[in-house]
């Protein structure tokens, strides 16, 4: 059976089309190797692309949207089944209760605050879901740079890259997250560590 494979991804129709069309890729590869999607439920973008490659496959697609982004998202109701929930918490709530998996793809701080909240929670033990960053063009290098610099000052634990996959390839990204995950075993000191 497959994996129901979360992807956060840009909504921005600013950036180079590049990006968008390896949305479209990851749907296609969704749909491929027998997975479905969970997506943003937007029509825009690597949003709408993901969604609209994986359906293209033939894959199951499912799309969770704000009621406050309805109307600028364009809400994908080619989706097999589009939850439209009351705010962006309740969104990410759902996206992760629904989902096997994750990968994230080149994004902006909306992306990056559900890579940090998934990466979090995955660090702390909390779930064991892969997750998997494709950035075939480096776009998150400098974040990777500073996750490294946040490690050797202390202010994260060496385990955090325990819990992420990264990659510029598409294959490895999907061999990455039909892999079994790594086991976290977090310490009483990472739960420290994640305190306000």
């Amino acid at each position: 059976m497959g994996l129901a494979i979360c992807v956060f991804c840009a909504s921005s129709s600013k950036i180079d089309p590049r990006h968008v069309e390896l949305a479209a890729q990851v749907g296609a590869e969704i749909a491929r190797r027998g997975h479905s999607l969970v997506s943003g439920g937007g029509t825009v973008s690597c949003m709408g692309a993901v969604a609209r490659g994986a359906r293209d496959g033939g894959a199951r697609t499912v799309g969770v949207i704000p009621e406050g982004l309805l109307a600028y998202e364009i809400a994908d109701q080619a989706s097999e089944e589009l939850i439209v929930t009351p705010d962006m918490r309740s969104r990410k709530g759902e996206m992760d209760r629904r989902s096997d998996a994750f990968l994230v793809l080149p994004g902006g701080i909306g992306t990056l605050e559900e890579l940090f909240e998934i990466w979090t929670a995955r660090t702390l033990g909390m779930h064991e879901k892969q997750l998997v960053i494709l950035d075939p063009t480096g776009v998150y290098d400098p974040l990777r740079e500073l996750m490294v610099r946040l490690t050797d000052e202390g202010f994260a634990r060496p385990k955090i890259f325990d819990a992420i996959g990264w990659t510029a390839s598409l294959d490895e990204a999907f061999d990455l997250l039909e892999r079994s995950p790594v086991r976290i075993e977090p310490t009483p000191e990472d739960y420290a560590e994640a305190e306000p």
